[in-house]
């Protein structure tokens, strides 16, 4: 059971990291140029990772649409992680506090360790970032929920999210797919949570012509954000 656990583990890091083409070296806490939000589509994870998927994001009542995966410290090229090791402590009612729009414990903690303590505060004031970065895009109507599967094109989607959120250029988002369906939407922010260009993330977004969003579970009310 372990090894099956681990082995899902390292197989949903390469699908959902946020750069698996190269590791960074460990960097000062508060040193870095700017965030990127990145929003999941969970059924997305949920398919590709299947039994292996993390239970209280996949195997209960409430769907999932897009989800925080993390709002990561960057570098104008690269990224810091793992600043502060061992990472200090993360209390249970902070973390619980975080489960509505991160679904999974193990995420809010593994978030915590590689990319909060690179942000130079507390987790408390860390992950308050986290919500306001979260609360500072707006879904696209046509992405907060899907009852049947949708193939979409990486274009259509930067399109919504642009036109839902004035200000944000075509250098400032970019699409992350795992060459057959959607599992991303990536947004820079500034560090005072402004839409900002970034080249670097923008280079890797999706080439594919069109992918697929699986759709949330049937029969079932989806988790509503109040804007």
């Amino acid at each position: 059971m372990r090894r099956a656990r681990a082995a899902g583990l390292a197989l949903a890091a390469l699908l959902f990291a946020p750069h698996a083409a190269s590791a960074q070296n460990k960097g000062e806490p508060g040193q870095f140029d700017h965030y990127v939000l990145a929003l999941s589509w969970s059924p997305s994870y949920c398919e590709a990772m299947g039994a292996r998927a993390e239970p209280a994001q996949c195997a209960t009542a409430r769907p999932f649409a897009f989800v925080i995966h993390g709002l990561w410290p960057q570098y104008k090229r690269g990224w810091p992680e793992n600043c502060v090791a061992p990472a200090p402590f993360l209390p249970e009612p902070l973390l619980r506090s975080m489960l509505d729009v991160m679904p999974s414990r193990r995420l809010v903690l593994h978030q915590w360790r590689k990319h909060g303590t690179c942000d130079g505060n507390d987790s408390a004031a860390y992950f308050a970032t986290v919500r306001r970065a979260y609360e500072r895009v707006t879904i696209p109507e046509a992405f907060r929920r899907l009852d049947d599967y949708r193939m979409v094109s990486p274009g259509e989607v930067e399109a919504a999210f642009r036109a839902a959120n004035p200000g944000l250029a075509p250098d400032m988002i970019a699409v992350a797919c795992d060459g057959r369906r959607l599992t991303e939407v990536r947004i820079c922010l500034s560090r005072t949570l402004e839409f900002a260009p970034c080249p670097e993330v923008d280079r890797r977004a999706c080439r594919a012509q069109r992918v697929a969003m699986p759709p949330q579970r049937e029969g079932q009310d989806a988790p509503q954000r109040t804007e």
